[in-house]
């Protein structure tokens, strides 16, 4: 039996994340479409080099594509390297994602590949750019905060992948990352601008109110063919808005037995979280 504790945080988690199975996902699913926004289906876990866990996750993946297609799900899977097999070997993870791309074109999914830490950078842009070419439907996030990142969206968008931009929440050294918030604000909408001027399908990942501000401005400049994303549970009377005016939004939704390790960095991202989860423990 969970803890008083966790008992109390998962009161709170269901605001992001649609609980423990499949089934909970696929509910919530429903419920983002009904809002008119897409949604992005996570299985939570990440760097794990236990091969048969691996595999569980590669094949939950599997049947979760599959319930998806048969619920009339808008969206797409969003998967994690080190999830897949990276922290065990680079060729496992190239292999599975290789049987989930084969699975994404029989249903006709779209597929995101998440960018961790900066240990897993290089290998994961290997594998995506290995894969892209099967499939044009395969997107990669790309963090803000790296150094790297302008080097690598210039590279990726010259063969016309399919990217998702956001901060980057990872804990990083200053010599791969900038570390001042001004700092990474500022290469976001440096890249951002890169994206409106030569990006064909894209997403904007941030909550931030200055940064959507200037998508809009940098769209009335050249109307391009992107979509607003956010975390489930974050901004609600923003995305509301967004869809009311017209733009495309989707909603990040994770869903698993590890929800609590999640839950805690939501906690620590906003003190606003943790007033919830202290009205949870006197509600």
């Amino acid at each position: 039996m969970p803890g008083i504790t966790e008992r109390l945080l998962y009161r709170v988690a269901k605001r992001w994340i649609a609980g423990y199975n499949l089934e909970d996902a696929i509910l919530d699913a429903q419920h983002t479409n009904e809002k008119k926004m897409a949604a992005i289906v996570n299985r939570l876990g990440e760097h794990t080099p236990d091969r048969k866990l691996i595999e569980e996750y590669v094949e939950e993946y599997l049947k979760l594509m599959d319930s998806m297609h048969e619920a009339n799900v808008i969206g797409a899977i969003s998967v994690k390297p080190s999830q897949l097999g990276l922290t065990a070997e680079k060729s496992l993870f190239s292999e599975n994602l290789d049987r989930i791309l084969d699975k994404a074109k029989e249903t006709k999914r779209s597929v995101w590949v998440d960018m961790e830490n900066s240990p897993y950078t290089e290998n994961t842009i290997q594998v995506y750019r290995e894969h892209f070419n099967s499939y044009q439907d395969l997107g990669l996030c790309l963090q803000a905060n790296l150094r790297r990142t302008r080097s690598d969206l210039e590279n990726l968008l010259g063969i016309g992948s399919m990217i998702r931009l956001v901060k980057g929440a990872y804990p990083e050294s200053a010599d791969v990352a900038f570390k001042k918030k001004t700092e990474v604000d500022q290469n976001y909408l440096g890249l951002l601008r890169i994206l409106f001027e030569n990006g064909s399908r894209f997403v904007v990942g941030t909550h931030d109110d200055k940064l959507i501000a200037q998508a809009k401005v940098l769209n009335k400049e050249r109307s391009v063919d992107f979509e607003f994303e956010f975390l489930k549970g974050i901004r609600d009377d923003l995305k509301d808005k967004l869809v009311d005016e017209g733009y495309k939004v989707g909603e990040y939704i994770p869903y698993g037995p590890e929800w609590y390790n999640y839950s805690k960095r939501r906690l620590r991202e906003r003190k606003r979280n943790i007033l919830l989860l202290m009205r949870s423990m006197t509600g």
